[in-house]
């Protein structure tokens, strides 16, 4: 009567309280940590806020302008900077922007290494240039630069030997984009007709020899070493005979 009315309303209460806490099937225990005072209540507020962002671009802004104002005619971008290739063989076949150009590059470009921190160069004296094509492409990008620079002299009253003269001084303009900047070369694709010895060229193999030859470089040269020594015991032997 009652008592098994009470009991089966007590086991109902304990499966939904049960339910209420533990996962479904094989799931993960459920223990979230909700009591951070993330609205400053009794500290500091957790809670960032990005209200004042169209103040912030204002002042960016008007920053960039003073810094164009404060350097002018300098480029806005700052110095020319070269075109290298990133480290390691997974990133040298992207090209960017380097630190400074080298000291050969400079004496290729006819610039003088102190002067060209003078004229918006940007001069990195521990880089090399370990290949003929990035001396040519960066030494081409100096003399470009050189070619479209006008030079204000120090004193307007007392020009000297390489400055811009006052015609040039006039048509001098800043420049607000990018100095120079990288243009990608697509280069065409070339077809070629496959040949009876393009199919018959069997790749995987001539790799594994090629694999094998350069592994048997020491043994080979052992074995030529072993072979012209014993060569010359058998020829004393000989001798002795």
């Amino acid at each position: 009567g009652a008592e098994e009315l009470l009991l089966h309303r007590a086991r109902l209460r304990l499966c939904s309280v049960a339910d209420a806490k533990m996962p479904a099937h094989n799931n993960k225990i459920a223990n979230e940590h909700f009591k951070k005072d993330w609205h400053g209540v009794a500290g500091p507020c957790r809670v960032r806020t990005w209200f004042n962002q169209p103040g912030r671009k204002k002042s960016r802004r008007i920053a960039r302008e003073k810094k164009a104002k404060a350097i002018f005619p300098r480029p806005v971008a700052g110095a020319l900077r070269p075109i290298v290739r990133p480290m390691t063989q997974r990133y040298n076949f992207k090209t960017r922007l380097g630190r400074g150009f080298t000291l050969e590059e400079l004496k290729v470009a006819g610039i003088p290494k102190k002067m060209a921190p003078t004229i918006g160069i940007a001069v990195d004296h521990r880089r090399r240039n370990r290949s003929e094509e990035s001396l040519a492409l960066n030494s081409k990008r100096l003399k470009a630069y050189k070619a479209s620079l006008i030079l204000f002299p120090r004193r307007t009253a007392k020009p000297k030997h390489g400055d811009s003269e006052a015609g040039e001084l006039s048509m001098a303009r800043q420049l607000k984009g990018k100095l120079m900047p990288i243009t990608k070369v697509t280069k065409p694709l070339e077809m070629v007709a496959v040949t009876a010895e393009m199919k018959g060229f069997k790749a995987y193999q001539k790799l594994r020899t090629e694999r094998m030859n350069v592994w048997q470089v020491g043994p080979r040269i052992k074995k030529a070493e072993e072979a012209e020594k014993k060569a010359e015991e058998d020829a004393k032997v000989a001798k002795m005979k």
